[in-house]
């Protein structure tokens, strides 16, 4: 993940079910904006408004995430939603509702942009849907400070990764042990996202919820920084087979994983 990679141009093609963006909705927009400037470095420009005040987070002038700010008499979960990409929203909606799940929001147009819909899985986890056309996601990846992986925490992975699968097309590499549940999912023979079954563990104050990645370059003196900043630290510093990671909260709540190259 050392080696920065962008897509091969403005149009760029995204596999159905590659995770291609990933959006935070919040109260304090302002506020936010300076807790990942602080840790990320992210510069900020102007996205769409029509859901709301919005920005996109900018790292070397191009795009990464997006954060907009949550209607006043709205108390949702603040929290990080990764968007898989589609070649056809309103089917994939479609094919979200046969299969058990709801959605949220839309279909519908971003000008310019692309077309997009919230949904959420049979378990609850919250997820975006997204065409891209003059937008197609996430610019610039395997730096500090760009999303590196999602991952679904929920109950168990059997019956959602049946949903994922049915939706998306995705293959599925489980990983095989007697006291670990976790399922990987494949877009075109790589890997591109996991489902964690964690059962009694799965937070009650927010059920299934997918958990972003995202890549720094020291996870012991980024997570020093997030208290720094005003957030706080829920899983500390942790070697695992993909590198040094902790799980984390934004000052406003929102869950997110630091991961450190291990290369």
């Amino acid at each position: 993940m050392t080696e920065a990679r962008e897509p091969a141009g403005p149009h760029a093609r995204r596999a159905p079910g590659t995770p291609c963006w990933a959006t935070l909705m919040v109260h304090g927009l302002d506020d936010t904006k300076e807790f990942y400037r602080g840790l990320f470095g992210w510069e900020f420009g102007p996205g769409p408004q029509e859901l709301g005040p919005y920005v996109r987070a900018l790292l070397d002038g191009r795009e990464v995430a997006g954060i907009g700010r949550l209607p006043p008499d709205l108390r949702l979960p603040v929290a990080w939603t990764p968007y898989l990409a589609s070649d056809d929203v309103d089917q994939t909606a479609d094919q979200v509702r046969l299969c058990g799940g709801t959605v949220a929001v839309g279909p519908l147009d971003e000008p310019d942009a692309g077309r997009m819909a919230i949904a959420s899985d049979p378990s609850g986890a919250v997820f975006g849907i997204w065409q891209g056309a003059a937008h197609p996601g996430t610019a610039l990846s395997g730096v500090p400070g760009t999303p590196a992986w999602n991952e679904l925490l929920t109950y168990e992975t059997v019956s959602v990764a049946k949903f994922y699968e049915t939706v998306f097309g995705y293959a599925e590499e489980p990983v095989v042990s007697a006291d670990f549940d976790h399922v990987t999912l494949q877009v075109e023979g790589r890997p591109v996202a996991g489902l964690h079954g964690v059962g009694h563990a799965l937070p009650r104050d927010r059920g299934s919820h997918w958990l972003t990645y995202f890549q720094v370059e020291d996870t012991d003196a980024a997570v020093r920084q997030v208290t720094e900043l005003g957030g706080r630290i829920l899983t500390p510093p942790q070697d695992s087979p993909h590198g040094r990671v902790a799980t984390v909260a934004d000052p406003e709540g929102a869950p997110f994983s630091l991961i450190q190259d291990p290369r």
